[in-house]
């Protein structure tokens, strides 16, 4: 009894002991040191919960790991926690305190040197033996820091600046070392030249990273020290032509893969004793894009490797189709069709990838047909087509089938898929199946876990037709379907599902309610996506918690009703909610602010939402994403969520929010995070706070169609990674500040404001400016020549200003210039002809838009395969066709205003990125429209009315074969209209009233038999049956061939230049007939000379009688 009480008392005591240790935490010396590392490691959200606060326990810090005895820190992760773009220089002595430190990771902070202000560096963390320094700035002289680290077992070096070769003496010190990664650097060779050939001494590395450097085939003698070494990657480097294989592999007799991909290796020299044939104890080999001349042999190349388990040959072109691997991986290869017969001969072979092969047409019924031990076969992303041949269920074994991205096809049930019943994983998507029906195919498939139909035909299920499935699914994507019919439901074999991890039926227009009973079955649901039908009812969620939902995705349908009160307490753990583009109203539950998650993303826009920003959703420190817009939230927008230090984007346009914009102070926000912030639409009034031009990553600013005032603020300008800036519609006023000539900024719109002065000394030092809206403004002065050193300038929009000159023909050295609007001004002078040097070819720059400013990972990071192998999840598709990422898309979409076919529109998106057109009217431009714009094929709208443009209508205009609206009314122009231009098939809008064309107008055919007299109105000499005017020839002209289009086209100045010349040789013919008369007839002689006198006289006494006169009696008056 009294050792039972001794014993009790002893774990009494240890408990003590234990909780107060507990309660006290890390030691204190060890946290001070880590918060004198927080101001190097500057990252506003990698350390946030490093606190200095006496007593906190540091092992329970982010990044932290300590020794669950000792509570000593043992392990710290540093990677890409300095948020600073400036080199830095690491002080290694803060690492003293940390005695039993045995794992730092500093990879990702542009570490340029180390710092030692107690002694020699390194020396305070010299039991490490994990130490990675990736993606740093390192040279070759900080390896002799590394030294004295002989408890190394594994060093990561890659992504630095070694160069050259490397000093042997430090390598050889690192006695211990098991993994070395020195990739991504320009290292030439292994040995010092001081050394000469004295081989490696790293006897017991095991691991090699030599990927993406300057290595060349002398590194295959240099690794003849590396005698336990087990895997070797010298990928990316520049070994050339012939490779022995065998010799490098007797060197390295423990070597179990090699990856060699992407040099410029020409052969592996084969194996001529094939009684001592083996490649020793490799089992992987990686030959990714390695012979691309189509010259090597893939039989031989087999033969070679015959011993080798895992053979990866992506990405290679051989010159012919085929012994005895188990594995083959050749995607991305070139192949011809003949592969899958000839595979046959490998009997052994259990994993077959051949995605994006180029493979086509049927699939033979021979050769991979027999291969009964095959487990995985991929074929994917070929134009594989037909229905799948019975033969295939010859493949018994098979767990693993992906033929996605092909154009197969079939109507209901598939025999050769119905007897593959061991399948786990099976990938229809991209075809042209019949689902739901082709799935009956799988009812007796128990094993079956994943299955994937999206984007194939969707047809409605027979009423009569029910089954009963023997599975239970993880996974089932049925997205982008297309449909004859509307509204079609949901696959019934659903309603027997009970194990759902994921299921995704976006973009199939379903009707019907929303599907809230498969949220009730399968109660550890982690992604639900139904985005994009025509679900509706109200959002009802189970009564039950779902500690597993990550991603809830019901946008785009016609859900009504409030977001339920308890979405937080049933969902703890959700971190993406996409509500967006339904009739949801009431208030924003303010829960959302409290869910237990790292990264919140957060899309309740388009909706009918009411009230403010919840308080406790802005103070949320896990808000990285927040989407409000188009909604009728009102009031004050709450100062809260400007000084968030975990929000990345922020869009809050197309609401009533009014008042001024906060004013807060981010000085005390360390690396504030903000990248885009959308306040457009609104009725917010006042000027610019301040803290806006301090947010130094700001991406993105928009604040157009709202009450702003004020000038605009010197310091927008100093904002380095600016690429939207939009403070349009508003009362802005004063000059425009001459220092935007940022590099960064893209897309600039100022248009609709107040704004005055000339442009002379602003953007024209910006290369990367693609628009440019500065139109309804009071701008003066003329356009700078400046303008020709916008090199990516796509849009340019100086609409209804004051701008005065002429057109500067540095213009036309802008080649990626397609949308030009000058109209509105008061520019003279001539239409510059080499505008016709601009292409106008389509620009995706110009229609480009924000998509997220954050890296932010999908929810199956985790290793939970769904039945798949890791080889099935991570080296083929498994883990990409699962991945559910967050919506994050089309946040900040770039738009232009242009005026055309007698109206303004809008354009976005790719309509925006093939627009075209030049408008300069409403100017004073004078003379001839040039005949060379009519090289301008790809323009789509030209608007030169309004003028004072005199001359023909060029007959080239009828090159312009894309044209939508031509407008040229209002100017000065004569002649005939061309009767080339009924052959612009695409012409909508046609134009040429108010001028002083002739002649008749076009036939009514084509385009043509489309408009009315208005479009020829005003024209007092054109006739033609729609003016109810005849011609003097009714008939039609004939079409001139195009090859005298020229000719046509100066045929008016040709019958003026001849009436001219007749008229004067006429008229001297006459005059020398009447000389020659008098001359002749004396009688005639002298009455001529009578007449004359006579005419003399009365014209004397008219001026004496009457024009003398009027002065005199206007002085006596």
């Amino acid at each position: 009894m009294e050792a039972k009480s001794f014993w009790v008392r002893l774990t009494t005591l240890v408990f003590i002991i234990r909780g107060w240790r507990q309660i006290e935490g890390c030691l204190e010396q060890e946290r001070i040191a880590l918060f004198q590392l927080k101001s190097f490691f500057d990252h506003p959200t990698k350390l946030k919960d490093w606190v200095d606060m006496k007593g906190t326990n540091c092992c329970q810090w982010e990044r932290v790991e300590c020794n669950i005895t000792s509570e000593r820190v043992i392990s710290l992760n540093l990677n890409y926690a300095r948020r600073s773009t400036s080199n830095g220089y690491l002080n290694i002595s803060l690492f003293l305190p940390f005695e039993e430190l045995k794992s730092l990771y500093l990879g990702g902070n542009k570490i340029a040197d180390f710092v030692d202000n107690k002694g020699e560096k390194m020396q305070p963390i010299l039991n490490l033996e994990v130490l990675d320094l990736s993606s740093n700035l390192l040279n070759n002289n900080d390896l002799t820091y590394l030294k004295g680290l002989s408890s190394l077992k594994s060093l990561n070096i890659g992504g630095n600046q070694l160069e050259g070769s490397i000093d042997i003496r430090v390598l050889n010190n690192l006695t211990r070392l098991k993994m070395l990664d020195l990739s991504d650097n320009k290292i030439e060779s292994l040995q010092s030249p001081h050394d000469g050939e004295r081989p490696l001494n790293l006897t017991n590395l095991e691991e090699l990273n030599l990927d993406s450097n300057s290595f060349t085939n002398r590194l295959l003698a240099q690794l003849s020290g590396f005698s336990n070494l087990k895997s070797l990657k010298i990928g990316s480097n520049q070994l050339k032509g012939s490779i022995n294989i065998k010799e490098l592999l007797d060197s390295l007799s423990n070597l179990e893969e090699l990856d060699i991909s992407q040099n410029e290796v020409k052969e592996f020299v084969p194996i001529k004793n094939k009684e001592n044939g083996s490649l020793g104890k490799l089992k992987i080999a990686t030959l990714d894009n390695v012979f691309t001349g189509g010259t090597t042999s893939l039989i031989q190349l087999l033969e070679t490797f015959s011993s080798v388990k895992t053979l990866y040959l992506r990405q290679n072109h051989f010159n012919d189709t085929f012994s005895t691997q188990e594995e083959l991986v050749l995607d991305s290869s070139s192949l011809n069709n003949n592969i899958l017969q000839s595979i046959g001969v490998l009997a052994s072979l259990k994993i077959l990838s051949l995605n994006g092969c180029g493979l086509s047409g049927t699939l033979p019924t021979k050769g991979w047909c027999d291969l009964r031990k095959f487990e995985v076969l991929d074929l994917s992303e070929n134009a594989l087509e037909g229905t799948l041949p019975s033969c295939l269920a010859n493949l018994s074994s098979l767990h693993y089938l992906d033929i996605s991205d092909n154009q197969f096809a079939g109507k209901g049930a598939s025999t050769a898929l119905a007897n593959l019943t061991l399948l786990r994983f099976i990938s229809l998507s991209r075809n042209l199946f019949e689902v739901p029906s082709i799935f009956i195919s799988f009812a007796n498939h128990s094993h079956l876990k994943v299955l994937l139909g999206s984007q194939n035909k969707l047809v409605k299920e027979p009423t009569i037709q029910t089954w009963v499935p023997k599975f239970q699914l993880k996974a089932f994507r049925l997205s982008n379907c297309t449909a004859k019919e509307l509204h079609i439901e949901i696959p019934k074999f659903l309603y027997y599902q009970n194990d759902l991890s994921i299921i995704d039926l976006s973009y199939n227009n379903f009707g019907g309610k929303i599907p809230f009973w498969l949220l009730e079955n399968n109660t550890r649901m982690e992604a639900f996506l139904m985005k994009g039908n025509s679900f509706m009812g109200r959002f009802n969620l189970q009564s039950h918690p779902n500690p597993d939902m990550s991603v809830v995705d019901i946008s785009d349908n016609k859900i009504q009703g409030p977001i339920p009160a308890n979405i937080c307490s049933i969902f703890p753990q959700l971190f993406g909610l996409n509500l967006s583009g339904n009739f949801l109203q009431g208030n924003i539950p303010p829960c959302l602010g409290s869910l237990n998650t790292r990264n919140l993303l957060l899309d309740l826009s388009h909706n009918q939402l009411s009230g403010g920003i919840p308080e406790m959703l802005a103070q949320s420190d896990s808000l990285r994403f927040l989407r409000l817009s188009n909604n009728h939230l009102s009031g004050k927008i709450t100062p809260t969520i400007f000084r968030s230090s975990s929000l990345y984007l922020l869009y809050l346009d197309g609401n009533n929010f009014d008042g001024n914009i906060p004013s807060i102070d981010i000085s005390t926000i360390p690396s504030y995070p903000l990248q885009d912030l959308d306040l457009s639409n609104n009725n917010l009034s006042g000027e610019l706070p301040r803290w806006i031009w301090n947010v130094s990553d700001l991406k993105a600013l928009a604040v157009s169609n709202n009450q702003l005032k004020g000038l605009i603020p010197m310091e927008l300008c100093y904002l380095d990674s600016l690429i939207i800036l939009d403070l349009s519609k508003n009362n802005f006023s004063g000059p425009i500040p001459s220092c935007f000539d940022a590099q960064s900024i893209e897309h600039l719109h100022l248009s609709k404001n107040r704004l005055s002065g000339t442009l002379t000394n602003a953007f024209f030092n910006s290369s990367s400016l693609v628009t440019l809206d500065l139109s309804e403004n009071q701008l003066t002065g003329e356009i700078p020549y400046g303008i020709g050193t916008l090199s990516a300038l796509s849009v340019l929009l100086l609409k209804a200003n004051y701008f005065i000159g002429e057109i500067p023909t540095e213009m036309c050295q802008l080649y990626s210039l397609s949308i030009i609007d000058l109209s509105q001004n008061k520019l003279f002078g001539s239409i510059p002809s080499c505008l016709s040097h601009l292409t106008l070819q389509p620009n995706y720059e110009k229609s480009s838009m924000r998509v997220g400013g954050t890296m932010l990972g999908g929810i199956m990071d985790r290793p939970n395969y769904f039945g798949m192998t890791e080889f099935e999840w991570s080296t083929l598709r498994g883990s990409m066709s699962l991945d559910v990422y967050p919506f994050i898309e089309n946040q900040m979409e770039e738009k232009v205003d242009y005026t055309t076919k007698r109206a303004s529109y809008t354009y976005k998106g790719n309509i925006l990125e093939l627009m075209s057109g030049i408008d300069l009217s409403c100017n004073r431009l004078t003379g001839e429209i040039p005949t060379e714009i009519g090289n301008l094929s790809e323009i789509r709208s030209l608007n030169l009315s309004h003028n004072n443009l005199t001359g023909h209508i060029p007959s080239m205009f009828s090159k312009l074969k894309q044209i939508e609206s031509l407008d040229l009314s209002h100017n000065n122009l004569i002649g005939r209209i061309p009767i080339q231009l009924t052959e612009l098939y695409t012409l909508a809008v046609f134009n040429v009233s108010y001028n002083n064309l002739s002649g008749s107008i076009p036939s009514p055919k084509a385009q043509f038999g489309t408009f009315d007299e208005s479009s020829y109105m005003e024209n007092p000499f054109l006739c033609g049956p729609l003016l109810h005017k005849n011609c003097i020839d009714l008939d039609s002209p004939p079409t001139v061939a195009p090859n005298t289009s020229n000719n046509e086209e100066e045929s008016g100045l040709m019958d003026k230049y001849v009436f001219w010349v007749t008229f004067f040789v006429s008229y001297v013919i006459v005059l020398l007939v009447i000389v020659l008369i008098l001359y002749i007839n004396p009688y005639w002689r002298r009455a001529w000379f009578s007449f004359v006198e006579h005419c003399i006289k009365t014209c004397q006494y008219f001026i004496e009688d009457n024009l003398l006169r009027f002065p005199i009696f206007k002085r006596s008056g």
